[in-house]
């Protein structure tokens, strides 16, 4: 373990800064493999180098929650406004029309609904996700829980390996559980470790200071939509981490739970794509409902 004597909180994150030797539109992905970069390629947009991710994977820890009731209804009709579908194998195979032609990010760890047996994931087998030919795979990672950190770690840089050795990008998704901080200092810590471990991608929360924490991060950082928010504060939130170096959303209950999901997925398209502000967004959004 690295000696924390002497240790002095990180600041010089040269902000304003464009990356150094970056010849690729996926941040940190110049020296990976054409397979690599030809699946981050499907799930960033090479014009924009962002990504509008439509996540659906709630069901593997909840169940039927609200607006996944019925995927084949409530999913299904916003793929196509969508760059990138987040989801399960049992959905992707029971649910998803293979003639939807778009790139997917699947859930590859899978374990009990009981979080207190969070430490007992377990990743899946490579094999299931080339058979699906799956664009990324994503693990969740919980940095600075004493419980469940060692094991999730475990699990991603498994996933990894495996994704290395046939050319498929894993996702780390930070985890915050009831002692972890929603803050800067823990995402920048959870982020980077994510990378630091061999996450081509990571997912994370907004929060005060994000500019920091993508700045701290060698990949691209997507945020998670998080709980159900009124649509102007969604697209609000939207609008602030795009414009502090996020390379794009995957969001799910801002999406499918709105009053109007089409209409929704068009404006955070808009905010992630076309540079609009959260309220032309939020006007788009409500010339469309």
């Amino acid at each position: 373990m690295a000696d924390m004597d002497g240790f002095r909180e990180a600041n010089n994150f040269g902000l304003g800064k464009a990356v150094e030797q970056q010849n690729f539109h996926v941040k940190g992905a110049a020296n990976l493999s054409w397979g690599m970069k030809d699946r981050l390629s499907r799930i960033f947009n090479p014009k924009t180098g962002k990504s509008v991710m439509l996540a659906c994977d709630h069901g593997f820890i909840m169940g039927p929650t609200s607006g996944l009731e019925r995927i084949d209804l409530s999913i299904v009709p916003l793929i196509e406004y969508a760059d990138c579908l987040m989801c399960t194998r049992g959905v992707l195979q029971a649910v998803i029309p293979p003639t939807t032609n778009k790139p997917i990010c699947l859930r590859s760890d899978a374990g009990s609904t009981i979080l207190t047996n969070l430490n007992d994931n377990v990743v899946i087998d490579i094999q299931d996700a080339v058979r699906m030919n799956v664009s990324a795979m994503a693990v969740m990672v919980a940095a600075g829980d004493e419980n469940f950190e060692a094991k999730t770690v475990a699990n991603l840089y498994k996933a990894v390996d495996m994704g290395a050795r046939y050319g498929i990008p894993v996702m780390g998704v930070t985890a915050v559980g009831k002692t972890m901080a929603r803050d800067a200092r823990y995402f920048s810590l959870a982020t980077r470790v994510c990378a630091e471990n061999g996450a081509n991608i990571v997912k994370s929360y907004y929060c005060d200071g994000f500019e920091k924490i993508v700045a701290g991060c060698p990949v691209p950082v997507v945020i998670a939509g998080g709980k159900k928010l009124p649509e102007k504060e969604a697209l609000e939130l939207c609008y602030k981490a795009i414009n502090a170096g996020a390379a794009g959303v995957d969001m799910g209950r801002n999406v499918f739970q709105s009053e109007a999901p089409v209409a929704m997925i068009k404006a955070v398209y808009a905010v992630v794509h076309e540079n609009y502000t959260a309220e032309q967004a939020y006007e788009m959004f409500n010339d469309l409902k």
